[in-house]
């Protein structure tokens, strides 16, 4: 009798044909920014982000991008930052999210202290999917800081941002 009844309510709803998750999700929104975004938290100190480099700055599409960035404690006390790293493409050919979460890792440092982090951006981290993935030739953003790119927040992290290029021809991922 159950299986009837989930059966029949089942019939009822409608079948979904939109896969895209333009307006569905906050990394589509255009304009619009979340209330409380990934890594959206308090701390009880203090961190400056520099020296952003990014290694190499021109690479093939199956060449990976190596990313270091310096993170120093400028507060009054010792305290754990959670660097985040996104990619943003600037050319690619299908929708993409404005910018996406590409890299993470927990750092902790004392008062004044300052640590290189780094982290390695694969060649699957920077695919799009067309009717398989494939990684495009192109221009793409990448940041790094304590909080998501125009994040605004009661206590900011500074957010770098650097740039790097993608040459040679589109390729599935498949063959990398």
């Amino acid at each position: 009798m159950l299986y009837l009844s989930l059966k029949h309510l089942l019939s009822k709803v409608p079948a979904m044909e939109n896969y895209t998750m333009q307006g569905r999700t906050y990394r589509y929104y255009g304009s619009q920014v979340p209330l409380y975004p990934f890594g959206y938290g308090l701390s009880y100190t203090m961190f400056h982000y520099s020296n952003l480099e990014v290694n190499p700055s021109l690479l093939h599409p199956c060449d990976t991008l190596l990313l270091s960035v310096n993170v120093k404690n400028t507060g009054l006390r010792m305290g754990v930052e959670v660097v985040q790293v996104y990619m943003s493409w600037w050319t690619a050919s299908v929708p993409v999210p404005h910018w996406q979460l590409v890299g993470v890792q927990r750092v902790t440092i004392p008062v004044g202290s300052s640590v290189k982090v780094s982290i390695k951006i694969l060649p699957r981290q920077r695919a799009v999917w067309t009717d398989n993935w494939i990684l495009e030739p192109g221009e793409f953003a990448i940041y790094a800081g304590g909080q998501q790119p125009y994040q605004i927040t009661s206590v900011p992290s500074n957010v770098l941002q650097a740039t790097f290029i993608v040459v040679g021809t589109s390729r599935p991922l498949s063959i990398c």
